[in-house]
């Protein structure tokens, strides 16, 4: 029996979609530190296309995808996709190629370390920074992709999460917020953007790429993935559009990085329930999504954290606010391959929500924080100050962007 070619065409594009959010991921970022450190917020996003693909071929998808050890990761039976022909099926109900999902799953352990890079902007070395990638991804990403969507304990529990809050979001966000705290401050804060620009393009691939994400998440095409569509662009506008006003009222003008920063802000919060939520509460999701992140980040400021991109504010406090949400609002009316959620009487499945999102959240801090002191014991982690005033991108990697 052949393929389903039209799911897989569609999963084929999904996953180039969720490739291009990575290189989006780059001009967002790269837009918002100084121009003297564009290149290296940049690399760090771009390598992460090439050391997760060849930890994702070597034992990734494995670890994830393959077994169960206890429920907390996979083992090494498929490890350099071994005994995997391009013949094979996703499964016996979804007939698209296994390699097509093994493909659209390793885009989203590309981008999901590339995140943290926001957080501890011009500060980090190259050589360190590869490792805590290489680690993160082996202690952090790869157990809860496991235990989330490759069959383990999250899984068993009955836990759900459409798109990634749990998994993407969740985990970078803190992990963004442990590497803060331990990195410490910049020497020298960045007051303002140095391309909007480039924020806007940046955004606008994230956007763009945000449909792959969390439509293709259904891995096929039926009403559930147009739904997740239209959910991840309502979202996104509604929070795009509170964030707007709220700026506006606080600063008293229209801030169009404000703007940008809240379409991201409700794409994030609304990955998890996207396929599990009607398009009112998507709505609701990402007016939600603006107030809990601007506050976030209010917090941020207030305690001093040198969270240089926002990505716990938006990224990590959007991914949690998510899968709380989800555990409130989910309705098997909506997908009833999905589960009801508080409002619907579904308490287990709400608590058992806010349980996984805790746990994802408290472990991914405190092995990254963890992990960057080991580090720093081999190879230093921070750049002098010294460097850093100079120029990270010259300083590490001899080039830069403009001209001085």
């Amino acid at each position: 029996m052949g393929f389903d070619t039209g799911n897989t065409g569609f999963m084929l594009v999904a996953t180039s979609l969720v490739m291009l959010m990575t290189p989006g991921l780059a001009f967002f970022y790269g837009g918002l530190v100084s121009k003297k450190g564009v290149l290296t917020i940049m690399m760090q996003s771009f390598v992460s296309l090439g050391i997760t693909t060849v930890l994702w071929f070597t034992v990734g998808y494995s670890l994830c995808f393959s077994g169960d050890v206890f429920g907390i990761i996979g083992n090494l039976d498929h490890a350099f996709l071994r005994d995997i022909t391009m013949m094979d099926a996703l499964s016996p109900t979804n007939n698209i190629p296994l390699i097509v999902f093994i493909s659209y799953q390793m885009m989203f352990a590309v981008i999901t370390p590339a995140l943290i890079t926001g957080a501890f902007a011009e500060r980090v070395r190259f050589k360190a920074y590869l490792v805590f990638q290489i680690l993160w991804l082996l202690l952090v990403y790869f157990p809860f992709t496991h235990m989330v969507w490759g069959g383990g304990l999250f899984a068993q529990w009955g836990v759900l999460d459409f798109a990634g809050g749990i998994v993407v979001h969740a985990t970078a966000g803190m992990a963004a917020l442990a590497s803060v705290f331990f990195v410490g401050k910049r020497a020298e804060r960045v007051s303002e953007p140095h391309s909007i620009p480039l924020i806007a393009l940046g955004t606008a691939l994230l956007w763009f790429g945000w449909y792959g994400f969390n439509a293709g998440s259904e891995l096929r095409v039926d009403g559930v993935t147009a739904l997740a569509f239209l959910n991840t662009d309502v979202a996104a506008s509604f929070a795009a559009v509170v964030w707007l006003a709220i700026d506006w009222k606080i600063t008293g003008k229209p801030k169009f990085v404000g703007m940008l920063t809240g379409a991201v802000a409700g794409l994030a919060t609304i990955t998890p329930a996207a396929g599990y939520v009607g398009t009112g509460t998507a709505a609701l999701i990402g007016c939600i999504a603006s107030v809990v992140c601007y506050l976030s980040i209010g917090l941020k400021n207030k305690f001093g954290w040198d969270d240089a991109l926002d990505v716990w504010g938006v990224h990590g406090m959007g991914g949690i606010t998510g899968v709380i949400l989800l555990g409130i609002f989910a309705s098997t009316k909506v997908n009833p391959g999905g589960a009801d959620g508080l409002l619907h009487g579904g308490t287990h499945f709400f608590l058992i929500e806010v349980a996984a999102v805790v746990i994802a959240a408290a472990y991914a801090f405190v092995i990254s924080y963890a992990m960057l002191s080991l580090i720093n014991k081999f190879t230093p982690v921070r750049i002098d100050a010294k460097e850093q005033l100079t120029g990270v991108d010259a300083a590490m990697h001899g080039e830069t962007a403009y001209l001085m």
